[in-house]
């Protein structure tokens, strides 16, 4: 454990943890959009592109050291409430020139004015436009962190469900994947968790889900069946309230493909890759993103879409 992690934990703690007061959705945006000019922009090697995709928007990200054959679908979190691909500009290059890769990040709809399933339709719409628009790619992965991490593992099993190519990997970053909230963990890490309120995890899912069932798997990704899905590499904290969404599904995952990959990093908070330009443990789990990507790609034959 860093010294800067344990202060991130502090100023986590402090300033983002919410105290049972409810969820009021117009003052968490309103916050965010008034933080947005603190995120760092990338550097000028760095090419921003909006796209319009039919009738969802990507932003491609790109370095010059991004491939045309390599190809990253990204699902921001804000558990399907908030979020937006500009705060993430401080994140998504860097991911872009780890994986030597194009990053594509989508602009899904939000609850409670769309609630499930239409950020799964257009992540379906997302995905399915990158794939007929980039006939170079040889690989495509889908990563996410938070709800957008269990909106990655549920559009892979739509994509099975429906018959299309898959992705050749996903990524998933402190998954929320049990909208049901049965985790052990949302108890036993309530006081050890420095961001996340259990509390409110149950008043989001209402706003996501609209009255559909918690379990249906499409919302829920923890209550699909894996079988014939692609490697998948999930990270979560040890002191994560999510931290049981995450073991669980990798469980799940790994006994239906051996590739699939957990890492449960010690005391890190939700989605700390975030805070790449601070933490060395955040350095550290990108690059064990790239190893996992590496490996996946190093072996062709097993390669889920093509």
């Amino acid at each position: 454990m860093s010294v800067r992690s344990e202060l991130l934990r502090l100023g986590l703690r402090l300033f983002l943890k919410r105290r049972g007061h409810g969820v009021d959705v117009s003052s968490w945006r309103r916050n965010m959009s008034k933080m947005e000019r603190l995120v760092p922009r990338p550097p000028a090697r760095v090419e921003t592109i909006e796209v319009n995709a039919g009738r969802v928007t990507l932003q491609r990200v790109a370095t010059r050291v991004s491939r045309p054959e390599r190809h990253v679908l990204y699902l921001h979190g804000g558990a399907y409430v908030s979020g937006a691909p500009v705060y993430y500009r401080h994140f998504t290059w860097r991911i872009a020139e780890s994986l030597g890769a194009n990053v594509w990040v989508l602009t899904y709809r939000l609850a409670p004015e769309h609630p499930f399933p239409a950020a799964l339709d257009d992540a379906l719409a997302g995905y399915f436009w990158l794939v007929e628009n980039t006939p170079a790619a040889r690989m495509i992965v889908v990563m996410g962190d938070s709800a957008g991490a269990g909106l990655t593992l549920s559009l892979l099993l739509k994509l099975r469900d429906c018959g299309k190519t898959l992705p050749d990997a996903a990524v998933a970053m402190s998954p929320w994947t049990d909208l049901a909230l049965t985790g052990p963990s949302l108890k036993s890490n309530a006081a050890a968790d420095p961001m996340l309120n259990a509390a409110d995890l149950s008043e989001l899912a209402g706003y996501y889900l609209g009255g559909a069932d918690p379990r249906t798997p499409y919302a829920s990704p923890l209550y699909g069946d894996t079988a014939g899905l692609p490697p998948v590499m999930i990270q979560v904290g040890s002191d994560e309230i999510l931290r049981d969404d995450a073991v669980r599904m990798a469980e799940k995952l790994r006994a239906d493909n051996p590739r699939s990959r957990l890492e449960v990093w010690r005391r890190m908070p939700h989605v700390w890759q975030l805070f790449v330009p601070l933490l060395p443990e955040a350095r550290g789990a990108m690059a064990q993103i790239r190893t996992f990507i590496s490996d996946v790609q190093s072996q062709p034959n097993n390669l889920a879409g093509r």
